[in-house]
């Protein structure tokens, strides 16, 4: 309970309350005033006295109660250039948003959390953390924790703070030092979890500095390595090398197998309105997460909206030719037909300048084989779903719509075409999404029978 002394303290000099204290409290007393002799019998000038006092004290206890506010929050949120009411409608309308949960890694992942955080703070991305490479891997094999790059990708895409900060968490040192090629943000959550002592406290900490809409959690606390067996029976060791890999990849799977999933990535499952794979690299950004025991388990069991966004561009080793489909059978042969629903793959074509740039990197654009996925027994909405400004990355904004959309049709009844937009029209009868009975559509196979690809 606050103390008396305490409670002087707001009439000290130079607090900026005094004023608009006095204020509000003239307003009460003029509007007591006024409503006392409201009702009086009298003359005409009694009763426009009572009036105007009474409006008077409205007036004053609104303004002196507001800049009350006003000064308090120059001192508690500094350079807050939002209106309070907006501030506030903005935070309560978000906090009532549908519970998504967003599971991959890479700039993928983070690039879709940008355009999600305008809809809702009922987020989590639940992240891969087999990578061993770059600023990462570096720390991760000196200090024997859990590699935070896309961790930090994905806090800096949920941040509600000042860009000043955002870019200070991504700031990279280029000098010629021993911390070169490292990553601040990658630095500050080591050193937090140094002072935590546990990697998922740190997350969190550093998640309360940037003021996140929502969460993000590690898949797993295992420090895991990702293992990939190719066609011609070689395996190849790290997310790095798997990536550069020459010969196509027949199956991936962690080491040491049997590791466990995070008790908030459990619970975020069971509790989602949605769950999203990718945008993100297939092999080494979506597939590992989805490789930790019981992981498959939650989603297939879960009543949510699970949604695959396929790649807009093939990747020169890990996906070299596939189609939309093949990224589809390749997600359900290494977890469970159960753990999709619905595809979601762009059909606007790539800018003639662009694909030059990326035929350089025997990169191309996926194609849409829309009715080959169907023919798995899952549905798909085709958009324009892109954008082509400098590179070739889905558009955070069309496509967070896009999932919002179909979030919302999916709550008892199909989406229509009004409901989710361009991506239903001109594209077939077939491409919009019906309501889906819980648990998801009707496997046809278990787990690993379908081929990764088919021949063309």
């Amino acid at each position: 309970m606050p103390s008396p002394m305490n409670f002087l303290k707001w009439f000290y000099p130079g607090m900026r309350v005094k004023r608009w204290l006095v204020m509000a409290i003239a307003g009460v007393f003029f509007f007591g005033i006024g409503s006392a002799l409201l009702p009086v019998e009298g003359g005409l000038l009694l009763r426009l006295f009572s009036l105007v006092t009474l409006l008077t004290g409205l007036l004053w206890i609104i303004f002196g109660t507001g800049f009350i506010i006003r000064s308090l929050l120059e001192v508690v949120s500094p350079g807050q250039t939002q209106d309070l009411v907006d501030l506030v409608f903005q935070r309560r309308h978000l906090e009532r948003g549908p519970k998504i949960v967003v599971i991959g890694g890479g700039t993928g992942l983070s690039t879709l959390l940008h355009g999600l955080k305008q809809y809702t703070t009922n987020i989590t991305a639940i992240v891969t953390v087999a990578d061993d490479g770059g600023s990462s891997g570096r720390l991760r094999q000196e200090f024997d924790m859990l590699p935070p790059g896309d961790i930090r990708n994905c806090l800096v895409a949920l941040a509600d703070t000042e860009p000043l900060m955002q870019r200070l968490f991504q700031y990279r040192f280029t000098e010629d030092s021993v911390l070169k090629g490292h990553n601040f943000g990658n630095l500050f959550i080591t050193a937090m979890t140094k002072i935590t002592g546990d990697f998922e406290r740190a997350v969190q900490a550093s998640s309360k500095v940037l003021a996140i809409r929502g969460r993000v959690v590690p898949s797993t606390n295992t420090k895991v390595r990702l293992v990939a067996e190719h066609d011609d029976g070689s395996v190849t060791l790290g997310e790095t090398k798997i990536s550069s890999a020459q010969v196509p990849i027949q199956r991936i799977y962690l080491e040491p197998s049997g590791c466990q999933p995070t008790a908030e990535a459990l619970e975020s499952i069971r509790e989602a309105n949605a769950i999203i794979f990718g945008p993100g690299s297939l092999y080494t950004s979506i597939i590992p997460n989805l490789l930790v025991d019981k992981m498959v388990d939650a989603i297939v069991q879960s009543k949510a909206l699970k949604i695959y966004i396929c790649n807009v561009m093939t990747q020169s080793r890990e996906t070299h030719g596939f189609r939309a489909s093949d990224h589809v059978r390749a997600l359900i042969a290494h977890t469970n037909p159960g753990v999709l629903q619905l595809c979601i793959v762009n059909t606007e074509p790539v800018p003639s300048h662009l694909l030059e740039r990326y035929r350089q990197e025997e990169a191309f654009p996926v194609e849409p084989d829309a009715d080959r996925i169907r023919t798995l027994g899952y549905q798909v909405v085709t958009d324009d779903i892109i954008s082509t400004e400098n590179y070739v990355r889905h558009d955070p904004d069309k496509v967070a719509r896009l999932i919002i959309q179909l979030i919302v049709g999916s709550r008892g009844r199909g989406p229509t075409p009004a409901d989710v937009g361009p991506s239903t029209q001109g594209s077939g009868a077939n491409s919009s999404p019906r309501a889906l009975p819980a648990g998801g559509h009707r496997p046809t196979a278990g787990k690993g029978a379908l081929p990764a690809r088919e021949n063309p």
